[in-house]
């Protein structure tokens, strides 16, 4: 069953996800060379006290810390620690979430750590980042869940290939359902799967996480002993972006974009919805 959200609980995610928003400015100006995965796992820690909202991946099936920091070769799921120090050259994904008055907010931003990155990483983030806009931009009315997929693919399939010779599509992991839970049906591919259909048609109320992951090089991964850290098996650098988006009557709306989403979704020509706290 997909859960279809009234306007009330949509604007109940919007606070959600502007904390979300808020988690990812501080973590943006945390992440700097020195500073470890645990420093800023505690800067959003407090961003999330400091709004009375509570972290929805601390606790989730055990997970240990308030945010994701994936380094480099880690596509997702980093667990923030003391060990991992940042220095200039790496990129990290920093996937974040909250829940005010039971509703979550979930989102994810890749991040430049001091100077140094090979061109074809900053082209890979903003890839990767673009890939997910034109998913955003395909959540209308009418359409269907695989033309998101299509969307996100056939945007990363039509630029230049990489040094590398091929972006990576990460398989095994994607977008989902959010709302009351932080994962719920429907499961988002980032690609176009015959085998799975067209999914469910995208109908007001639906709430989804948007959230192409993308490698240069494989779109194979594999999961570390400590049952969360997923790196790619080639070990070529991954970047991972996120938004949760609900589609409403007037069009989406971006609820972990600060400005709703509405400067990127004109550039697709898309109006985005209004944002129901002003």
């Amino acid at each position: 069953m997909l859960e279809i959200k009234t306007p009330e609980q949509i604007a109940k995610m919007r606070a959600a996800g502007l904390v979300v928003a808020a988690m990812h400015a501080a973590c943006r100006e945390a992440a700097v060379p020195g500073a470890t995965t645990k420093d800023l796992d505690e800067v959003a820690a407090k961003v999330l006290a400091d709004h009375g909202a509570k972290p929805n991946f601390l606790g989730y099936g055990g997970f240990p810390g308030n945010i994701c920091t994936s380094v480099n070769d880690v596509v997702v799921h980093g667990i923030p620690n003391r060990e991992t120090v940042l220095k200039s050259g790496d990129i990290i994904s920093i996937d974040a979430g909250a829940i005010v008055d039971g509703w979550h907010g979930d989102a994810a931003i890749t991040v430049f750590v001091g100077e140094g990155h090979r061109p074809e990483l900053h082209e890979l983030s903003r890839v990767t980042e673009e890939s997910m806009w034109a998913g955003i931009a395909a959540m209308r009315k009418g359409n269907r869940l695989v033309d998101i997929s299509k969307a996100i693919e056939g945007y990363i399939r039509r630029q230049p290939r990489p040094a590398s010779g091929r972006y990576g599509i990460i398989e095994d992991y994607g977008g989902h359902g959010i709302g009351s839970q932080m994962h719920m049906d429907p499961h988002l591919l980032n690609y176009v799967d015959r085998r799975r259909g067209r999914g469910p048609r995208l109908v007001p109320g639906m709430c989804l996480a948007i959230e192409p992951m993308v490698s240069l090089g494989t779109a194979k991964t594999h999961v570390l002993d400590d049952d969360w850290t997923v790196k790619t098996n080639d070990g070529s650098w991954a970047c991972h972006w996120e938004h949760s988006v609900a589609l409403t009557e007037e069009g989406p709306l971006v609820l972990t974009a600060p400005d709703g989403g509405r400067a990127k979704l004109a550039e697709y020509g898309v109006t985005a919805a209004p944002d129901p706290l002003g």
